[in-house]
């Protein structure tokens, strides 16, 4: 999931072929985004609609990973408090309206759940497959391939959630999954927020001495 998406305070990414390659990863991405969303609200999944924020915070992540290629620590450790803030923001959307779920859902739709499940699982392979030859890069590099890596493993968690409520015919399973993946935004927003508030004193101090 996005908890490895944190981005330490290095960065390179000065290569055509690697800008193609993850522009694909947020065209994929956002896709997904859109279809897990819809397919989602129509079968009542709070898994799959999580699985659909973590999408979306990726290809926020990747779109500001390829903006601020080459920029200053100071415009980068201020795109890494973008991104926690969104993260923090999702994160508690999720765990709300997981909350209100428990009391006023029905059963989502299994079949539904494990065939979005699938394709995401392909859409996020897909993305690894693209970006493994960069995997020893730096280490924001490296978080982008990781990122897409983790929420391949991620999406099994939607399948297994889809299993869980066909073969129990409750809501519980999809709700516990949906609970976890809160609590990775969260929990990663807090990690990107406490790097980027650090990365931000250490350009502060390096531009200092600059000043007098």
């Amino acid at each position: 999931m996005s908890a490895s998406c944190g981005h330490g305070a290095k960065f390179d990414g000065m290569s055509a072929a690697y800008k193609r390659r993850l522009w694909a990863v947020i065209a994929i991405n956002a896709s997904m985004f859109v279809l897990e969303m819809v397919a989602g609200r129509a079968a009542r999944s709070q898994a799959l609609q999580a699985d659909a924020l973590d999408f979306f915070a990726d290809a926020l992540t990747y779109g500001i990973s390829l903006a601020v290629i080459g920029a200053p620590m100071a415009a980068r450790s201020l795109a890494a408090l973008a991104k926690g803030v969104s993260l923090l923001l999702m994160g508690l959307w999720v765990f709300g309206s997981t909350v209100f779920a428990v009391f006023v859902a029905g059963s989502p739709e299994a079949p539904v759940m494990g065939v979005i499940g699938f394709l995401a699982l392909l859409a996020n392979l897909a993305s690894v497959l693209l970006l493994v030859a960069y995997k020893d890069g730096d280490a924001n590099i490296r978080s982008v391939w990781l990122c897409s890596r983790n929420d391949a493993i991620g999406n099994v968690s939607v399948m297994l959630a889809a299993m869980g409520v066909w073969g129990t015919q409750t809501a519980w399973p999809d709700l516990i999954v949906a609970g976890i993946m809160a609590g990775l935004f969260l929990s990663s927003s807090l990690q990107i927020l406490r790097q980027a508030w650090s990365e931000w004193g250490q350009s502060e101090a390096e531009t200092a001495p600059h000043q007098h």
